[in-house]
C-alpha cells in the first residue's frame, strides 16, 4: 500500500461517510455471524478472489476472541492439492442454509453460475452480505449491501474491504486486557503499517 493510501485510511476518510457506513456493514455482519454460528463463507468472482479480506478477517476474529468471524474463502479455481484454507470450491454454498452466512465481494457483476448458487443459498436460509459496485442483480440477492461505485471519489473497493475488516472485530469484545483495545483509528492505523508489507505467509 502506498503513502497516499495509508493517509487516506489515517486522515481524510474521518471526515466522509466510509467509517461509518463500514462500520455498520461490520455490525451487519456481526450480528448475522454470532448468533447463528452457521459460519462465514466469503466469495468472490472468477475475476476477483478476495483472499486479503479473508486474511484480515482471520486475524480480526483471533483479535476480538470471536472465532465464528474467520470466514471460509470460497473459491472459483480451488483444486485438490490446495492448502486446506484454499482448497474449498464454489460447490460448498450448496450447503449454505439456515444459520449461515454468505459475504460476496463483487466489484462487477458475478456470472450467472454464482448468482444462481447465491440465490439458493438465500432462499435455503442463509443471510447473504455484499460489497460491491452496484450492480442491481447483486442487491437484489443480498440483504445487506456496501457499495463502492467504480471512480468512487475517496475510495475503492479494496480500501472499504481494510475499513470493515478492521471494524469487524470492534463491537462485543469479550473482556480483554487493559490497553488491549484499540480506537478505530488506531486500529487503521496499525493496519495501513501492516498493509506495506507482503500478505500474510499462509495467504
Amino acid at each position: 500500500m502506498d503513502a497516499v493510501r495509508v493517509a487516506l485510511l489515517r486522515e481524510v476518510l474521518a471526515g466522509t461517510e466510509w467509517p461509518a457506513a463500514a462500520r455498520r456493514f461490520a455490525g451487519a455482519l456481526r450480528s448475522s455471524v454470532l448468533p447463528h454460528g452457521g459460519g462465514l463463507l466469503l466469495v468472490g468472482t472468477a475475476q476477483y478472489e478476495p483472499w486479503h479480506l479473508a486474511a484480515h478477517l482471520v486475524d480480526e476474529a483471533a483479535w476480538s476472541g470471536r472465532p465464528e468471524l474467520a470466514p471460509t474463502l470460497v473459491r472459483h479455481r480451488a483444486r485438490p492439492g490446495d492448502p486446506a484454507h484454499l482448497a474449498v470450491g464454489l460447490s460448498r454454498l450448496e450447503s449454505a442454509g439456515r444459520g449461515s452466512t454468505l459475504l460476496m465481494v463483487a466489484p462487477r457483476r458475478p456470472d450467472a453460475p454464482l448468482l444462481e448458487r447465491v440465490h439458493d443459498a438465500r432462499r435455503a436460509g442463509a443471510t447473504v452480505l455484499s460489497l460491491d459496485g452496484g450492480d442491481a442483480e447483486v442487491h437484489g440477492l443480498a440483504h445487506e449491501t456496501l457499495t463502492v461505485a467504480e471512480g468512487a471519489a475517496e475510495v475503492d473497493l479494496d480500501t472499504v474491504q481494510h475499513l470493515v475488516s478492521a471494524a469487524t472485530g470492534e463491537n462485543g469484545l469479550p473482556t480483554v486486557a487493559p490497553g488491549a483495545r484499540r480506537g478505530f483509528r488506531d486500529r487503521l492505523s496499525r493496519l495501513a503499517d501492516q498493509l506495506t508489507s507482503p500478505p500474510p505467509a499462509r495467504w
